[in-house]
């Protein structure tokens, strides 16, 4: 989890990156910005909204040799080990940016590449990088006072309330390639931003695990669970699994697999489903690994806990008290009408 309240700008470099394949060139900053203290507040909410909004991914620079190789890990390294040098560290980041801004769609714009101080990461207090990225101009009306009468003038400038491209680079865990958010709004290109630009790979911390584990379990739910036995059947065994998540700080497989799968037969398939698509999740070695509440929280908001029935009837069972469900919904077949059905079982009626 991360902490931006208290965030400080330290320092902040503008630089204006065109597109190379249409020659548009590089403006470079030949120092660094000041901020008077009006623009302070609507600037750290411009940088720093979107990534209170957006949900944890964290990334990390990898390189297939090793990261001493790796170009954007040693601009950052550099800023981190001298701060006082962040504008001249700035001045490469804008230089890289523009090597990987040749393909036709990429859109010239603003870099902004700030020193930024007092933010918190996994409960640790640390420094950060912020490089942020603004594309889209917007239209705006200016009125000016003409001799006797006010003026209507149309101008073009940056959106505040939208941040097109950033991240946020963590003094945290740099042996590993720092911990690393990101976001892009603008994803006419996926590839420039992440994998061109920054070059990183997803960080595989309990977050990331707790995601892809839960994933990999809805898609076996789906592809498995269900053919075997009901659509009741497949949400109850999300349910029982985001309540093991739930309930439990670490996760062991095989204590797992014993408590939400009530069929022992689908256990061997759960394992050989693992061996044929573990590697799609992330998850083929893993077996324990710490359990991230947050992530918990995101994915069960996510799922399905629906039964759509072709009588335009909907049963919608509760991923917090999984019990009701085991206890008081019964499914069966009737003979007379050739139909199955489902018997729920009620003290009284919620009023809402």
């Amino acid at each position: 989890m991360i902490n931006l309240f208290n965030t400080q700008i330290e320092s902040l470099s503008i630089h204006r990156i065109g597109n190379k394949s249409r020659n548009e060139g590089v403006f470079v900053s030949q120092s660094g910005f000041t901020l008077s203290d009006e623009l302070v507040p609507l600037i750290k909410e411009y940088f720093f909204k979107p990534f209170r909004e957006k949900e944890e991914n964290y990334y990390q620079f990898a390189h297939d040799v090793d990261l001493e190789y790796h170009d954007m890990f040693k601009m950052v390294k550099a800023i981190f080990d001298n701060p006082s040098l962040a504008h001249e560290g700035s001045q490469k980041i804008a230089a890289h940016l523009y090597e990987q801004s040749n393909h036709p769609h990429i859109k010239n714009g603003e870099l902004y590449v700030t020193y930024l101080t007092h933010l918190t990461i996994d409960n640790q207090p640390v420094d950060a990088i912020g490089i942020f990225k603004s594309e889209i101009k917007s239209e705006f009306l200016q009125i000016e006072e003409k001799e006797k009468n006010l003026d209507v003038i149309l101008q073009m400038g940056i959106n505040l309330n939208k941040l097109d491209k950033g991240c946020l680079i963590f003094n945290h865990k740099a042996d590993e390639g720092y911990k690393i958010l990101s976001i892009d709004s603008n994803r006419y290109d996926a590839r420039y931003w992440l994998e061109h630009f920054l070059s990183v790979d997803a960080f595989q911390d309990e977050n990331f695990l707790t995601k892809k584990y839960l994933k990999f379990c809805q898609d076996f739910a789906k592809e498995v669970v269900l053919p075997a036995e009901d659509k009741k059947e497949e949400v109850m065994f999300m349910n029982r699994s985001v309540n093991y998540f739930a309930k439990n700080d670490e996760f062991e497989e095989s204590k797992f697999l014993n408590e939400v799968l009530e069929n022992p037969d689908l256990i061997p398939e759960f394992k050989n489903y693992k061996v044929d698509r573990g590697q799609k999740y992330s998850i083929e070695d893993v077996t324990n690994f710490p359990i991230a509440n947050a992530a918990v929280t995101d994915a069960r908001r996510k799922m399905k806990n629906t039964i759509n029935l072709d009588t335009n009837i909907q049963i919608k069972l509760d991923f917090i008290n999984p019990d009701s469900a085991e206890r008081f919904v019964e499914k069966g077949w009737d003979e007379e009408k050739q139909m199955y059905y489902y018997l729920i079982y009620f003290n009284k009626e919620q009023k809402t």
